[in-house]
Order: structure tokens, then C-alpha cells, then sequence
């Protein structure tokens, strides 16, 4: 029996430099209120999880670093718990998926609100990775 996971480990998580450059440079972008998605579909990147994401919230909108903190804890939460609708794609085999997630909203919404259109996004990313 395989217990279902909800983890989000740092191996899943974009910081190297280099693929966040290559993320925003040759991605693909897309807009669901109040997440902008920008993902990339690399081939054979087998040394890498399947599915890994990086999650922005700018200080322009947000000054004080406990509302951007609160607000990237919020988008990561919903994403780690909703994940399983991307990691059982059998496209994935050998590829790696990266996901930017960025808050474009002026006002912090509340954890339904983001939880929402985060299953959005992630419907609509894999009909299109499909």
C-alpha cells in the first residue's frame, strides 16, 4: 500500500539561477487571477524531480516582507497539497516540468481564493502538457 505523500521537499523547488533565467527567457505564460504561470517542459532531465516550481510574490505590491512571506506560504501550501493533478502525467516520464508561480494581485486574498485558482492552473497546465 503507498501512502499518498503531500510533500514538497527543496529538491522540488527552482533556485539555481541558470533555470530561473531559462524559465522566464523561453517559457510559456498564462494568467489565472490572481496567479501568472510561466512553465517550461525540459527533455530528458532525468537528474531532476519531475515537477519542481518557484513561487513569487513582489515586493512592489507587497512592502513588508510578512505579507509576501504569508502570501508565498499560502500559494506553496495550495500547490502541495493539489500536486498529485501533475505527477501522475505519463508525458513527465524523463522531461522535468518548471513552474513559476507569480501573485499579481494588489490585496492578499484568502487561502479558498488562492487554493482555487491554483487547481485552475494546474487543470490547465496539464491539458496542455498532455
Amino acid at each position: 500500500m503507498e501512502r499518498n505523500r503531500h510533500t514538497l521537499p527543496k529538491a522540488e523547488r527552482i533556485s539555481n539561477r541558470k533555470d530561473v533565467e531559462r524559465l522566464f527567457a523561453e517559457g510559456t505564460a498564462f494568467l489565472v487571477f490572481p496567479l501568472r504561470v510561466v512553465y517550461i517542459l525540459r527533455p530528458d532531465a532525468t537528474d531532476h524531480p519531475n515537477v519542481s516550481i518557484l513561487v513569487n510574490v513582489p515586493k512592489r505590491r507587497f512592502k513588508k516582507a510578512v505579507d509576501r512571506n504569508r502570501l508565498k506560504r499560502l500559494m506553496k501550501e495550495s500547490y502541495r497539497l493539489n500536486k498529485g493533478i501533475l505527477n501522475d502525467l505519463p508525458s513527465l516520464a524523463g522531461n522535468q516540468l518548471q513552474i513559476a508561480f507569480l501573485y499579481i494581485h494588489q490585496e492578499i486574498l484568502t487561502y479558498g481564493e488562492i487554493e482555487k485558482s491554483m487547481k485552475k492552473v494546474l487543470d490547465i497546465l496539464k491539458s496542455k502538457i498532455v
